[in-house]
């Protein structure tokens, strides 16, 4: 059996699907596993998933369509299987499926502009259930597509090895923070994709929290991020005014995600790297304004939500189109009435539910 993973639609989307990738290999262990991706980080992890056979990388956003097609049809019926991620429901994403011209190409039944985004090209469906988890979702259509029952639902999995762990020790020596100290990583970025910027918390916000660990705790702050959003981190840096701060630069996703190991607490958005948090197990503090908590909650981690929980909430389902608000008052007040003071209530209570910082 020949299986092709679509994880075309984030980072976060990818690393979602991978207790799918676990329970495939279980459920048929002679099967061959490919996956295809448009995104470096997504690329990067998967190549080291013992589940992947080969992954191949396409950046569909920046190659023209004929290049773009060119590349597709050079995978067009080689596999029994095609999964597009969930969620996927763009029409790009589906008639890329249609391409690749499985027998089984499964995706979901959207609840919203489900027939305009082609999704009846896909052949084996489900209709999605916004009450679910997206790795939920995405053991679904597993299960659809394989005839089979899960009997457990895995953690994330983000593998790192050797080097990468090296890369991280090394790293902390570099920025003078002790393994042992009390670190605490935020991420204050997530995608700025379909006005989804306006699901970012303050950076203001932010830095006093930063200021509260800081003198409360002797925390060790490190700002995470990919290199588009230094100015975002700088911000927060130069708000603090401490060297306890500090704006962390690594050269790709995986010695990131190194770094990120080291956390005892972190304090993030809706963003891939919540995702990475908890596939690395981490105590998380997950700041949500207009998302579903249903859909991105961290997956088998320790977690506290932090949100306002408004009657309007949540505005965010999954659809093609831009993030919007309807409120007359406020728009997107879910994330900006939410107060430093409601998040440090959620990260004290972590901290005394979990001993922190106790290694």
């Amino acid at each position: 059996m020949r299986i092709l993973v679509l994880a075309l639609s984030g980072i976060g989307d990818a690393l979602m699907f991978t207790p799918s990738l676990e329970i495939i290999k279980q459920k048929n262990p002679e099967a061959v596993i490919d996956a295809l991706v448009m995104f470096r980080g997504a690329e990067q992890f998967y190549s080291k998933l013992p589940e992947i056979n080969e992954v191949f990388y396409h950046d569909f956003i920046r190659s023209n369509i004929f290049n773009s097609l060119f590349f597709v049809l050079g995978l067009r019926k080689k596999y029994d299987i095609t999964f597009n991620v969930y969620p996927s429901n763009r029409r790009e994403y589906n008639i890329i499926n249609f391409l690749i011209g499985a027998k089984k190409r499964v995706g979901f039944d959207y609840i919203r502009k489900n027939f305009i985004n082609l999704g009846f090209l896909n052949n084996l469906r489900l209709t999605e259930d916004d009450k679910l988890h997206n790795v939920e979702e995405n053991v679904r259509i597993t299960e659809l597509a394989l005839e089979t029952n899960a009997e457990d639902i895995p953690a994330l999995n983000f593998p790192l090895d050797k080097s990468e762990e090296e890369y991280a020790s090394d790293y902390l020596a570099k920025i003078n923070v002790k393994q042992n100290d009390f670190i605490v990583g935020i991420h204050a970025g997530c995608s700025v994709l379909k006005n989804h910027i306006n699901r970012r918390w303050s950076p203001e916000k932010f830095a006093k929290v930063s200021k509260h660990l800081i003198s409360k705790h002797n925390a060790k702050i490190l700002i995470f991020g990919g290199p588009d959003e230094d100015e975002l981190k700088d911000s927060i840096v130069n708000s603090v005014e401490s060297e306890e701060v500090i704006n962390v630069k690594t050269g790709d996703i995986l010695q990131t995600a190194a770094v990120m190991k080291y956390c005892k607490l972190f304090i993030s958005n809706d963003s891939g790297l919540m995702h990475i948090a908890a596939a690395l197990n981490l105590n998380i503090i997950a700041i949500l304004g207009p998302t579903n908590e249903n859909y991105i909650k961290p997956w088998k981690a320790s977690h506290k939500i932090a949100s306002l929980h408004l009657d309007c909430s949540p505005c965010f389902y999954y659809s093609p189109k831009p993030l919007t608000c309807s409120r007359d008052d406020l728009k997107f007040k879910c994330i900006k009435e939410l107060e430093a003071d409601t998040v440090i209530k959620s990260i004290e209570e972590m901290i005394a539910v979990h001993k922190l910082p106790a290694n």
